[in-house]
């Protein structure tokens, strides 16, 4: 059994490092505070006032590389500025330069058996592929696309220069447990992000040209998106893709009429198959390059100053409708982005006055969070601190509301991914909530099984797939959700201040305690 940990607030004491007093003057030392004196500096007034003005119509809803972004980051830099908060040595100023590429909706067709499908309508496309032009090619049926020591899809099948075929899900056996699991439960080729990134990663290591995708769930969602984008096309924007990130792989989904048209049998077979037919896909892109920025701030720790607590929101949001409507994105992530403001002076302060952290924290804005996790990802690739020596990411998105679909008290916040990698973090998590807040921590979205998958929608993810632990804070959605009323009017202060408070004593437990946190679940 894990022993009960010891909280050592060693922001309490008078470090040995504080500045000593000359014997010489009538200079007294500085008052002993403690970190609840900090945490009282992160009030519902200063949260307020920031985001009046980061969620006004003047920052334009923060679209990414656009104008609003822009100022966006300007506000930032000059606020971790005047809090006396420097920027890494290895960046030029606060920003770390993200290389995206704009993509406008492309024209896409799939050609079988003389009937052509429609991009946009029979299927779409999910992320970014160069052009793509392939006639008569050979296209296989691979099941669910698993490849695992459990199952596999590929025993038989040869895809290497061909068109996989899948379908989502997981095999079951006859009582109704699932195969690779062997219970009730799932695997993690149910959730949507991982199974999607897997399938593709395993198909075109098996040297598969693309993928075409049924999931029957995801594709209404996922047509919405691209007409939405068509629509924001058309107003001179688009789709946006890390530079690197344009595979000549592609990965299409389709719509069930689409998928059965080319093996009728898609949704009953259980085994893999050759069709023995061929298939045309076409697609060609229309896009330029676009530059946006993360941006970084960090105090250095005193004793571990080369391990690393990063506190992150996502600085963007979906900027002005195609009908023009501000987008301004209070809730979305503007309560998220003033909390790490907030919490990011409250420890300047604390290490003005002799209390500094002792491991060094990070304060991550992070850009292209809206156009599929971006900045985070590209943070995750290009590190400005090593990855191997970050202890944990407390990732803050939308806390300044509530969830109109919970029963219970207001005084609550969703905690999703404390205990996926880490049984200590959720542990401490829940003592420091005990100790200092009292807020209801739901747990709610945190179950794997969720259909709305939330573990994989925000920039944390990025960290976790890299086996760094993660808290992800999250107030739930509302009926303003990426619409023009998320705004600052409508934000709960009295409830953005508490949950701030949260995330900072938090992590304040986490750069003073004695030992990093133990990954004990790493995958």
């Amino acid at each position: 059994m894990r022993k009960i940990l010891t909280y050592t607030f060693i922001g309490l004491l008078m470090s040995s490092s504080s500045p000593k007093i000359s014997e010489n003057t009538n200079q007294t030392p500085p008052e002993k505070k403690t970190v609840v004196d900090y945490a009282q500096t992160i009030t519902a007034q200063d949260l307020k006032q920031h985001l009046y003005v980061y969620a006004s119509d003047s920052f334009e809803g923060r679209e990414t590389g656009m104008r609003g972004q822009k100022k966006a980051i300007e506000y930032l830099s000059k606020h971790y500025k005047s809090f006396g908060i420097p920027h890494p040595a290895t960046l030029e100023n606060y920003y770390q330069p993200v290389p995206l590429v704009m993509n406008k909706p492309p024209k896409a067709s799939i050609t079988y058996n003389r009937q052509t499908f429609k991009v946009g309508e029979d299927f779409v496309p999910a992320g970014i592929s160069s052009d793509v032009d392939l006639s008569q090619v050979p296209i296989v049926f691979a099941g669910y696309g698993i490849d695992s020591e459990q199952y596999s899809d590929y025993k038989t099948l040869d895809v290497k220069g061909k068109i996989v075929l899948v379908r989502a899900g997981e095999p079951k056996n006859e009582d109704g447990t699932y195969v690779i699991t062997g219970t009730k439960e799932p695997s993690e080729w149910s959730n949507f992000r991982p199974a999607n990134s897997a399938r593709v990663q395993t198909a075109q290591a098996k040297g598969a040209l693309g993928i075409l995708v049924l999931d029957v769930n995801m594709f209404a969602r996922m047509s919405s998106r691209f007409v939405y984008s068509q629509k924001l096309a058309e107003s001179g924007r688009g789709s946006i893709s890390l530079s690197g990130n344009v595979s000549d792989f592609f990965n299409w989904y389709l719509n069930e009429n689409t998928a059965k048209n080319i093996y009728s049998d898609i949704l009953t077979a259980t085994e893999s198959i050759d069709l023995k037919k061929v298939i045309d896909v076409q697609l060609r892109n229309d896009g330029g390059l676009l530059m946006s920025e993360n941006v970084v701030a960090y105090i250095e720790g005193s004793e571990f100053p080369n391990e690393y607590v990063v506190v992150s929101s996502h600085l963007d949001h979906i900027g002005i409708s195609p009908d023009g409507q501000i987008n301004n994105g209070a809730d979305d992530d503007g309560s998220g982005t003033v909390s790490v403001l907030e919490i990011a002076q409250a420890f300047a302060q604390a290490k003005k006055e002799g209390h500094g952290p002792r491991r060094s924290i990070v304060f991550l804005n992070v850009t292209g969070e809206e156009k599929g996790l971006l900045g985070s990802e590209y943070y995750s690739e290009n590190p400005v601190f090593p990855l191997e020596n970050t202890v944990a990411d407390l990732n803050i998105d939308m806390i300044g509301r509530t969830d109109p679909k919970r029963t219970g008290s207001d005084n609550y916040v969703y905690l999703i991914g404390a205990d996926k990698l880490s049984t200590e973090l959720h542990k401490l998590s829940e003592e420091v909530n005990k100790k200092y807040v009292n807020l209801d921590l739901d747990y709610t979205y945190n179950d794997e099984n969720d259909p709305n998958q939330f573990y994989y929608r925000s920039d944390h993810y990025n960290f976790a797939k890299h086996n760094v632990p993660i808290i992800f804070y999250f107030n739930g959605t509302h009926e303003d959700y990426h619409r023009p009323g998320d705004t600052p009017d409508k934000i709960r202060y009295d409830l953005l201040e508490k949950r701030a408070r949260l995330v900072f004593y938090t992590a304040w437990e986490l750069v003073n305690r004695d030992k990093r946190i133990v990954v004990d679940k790493a995958k």
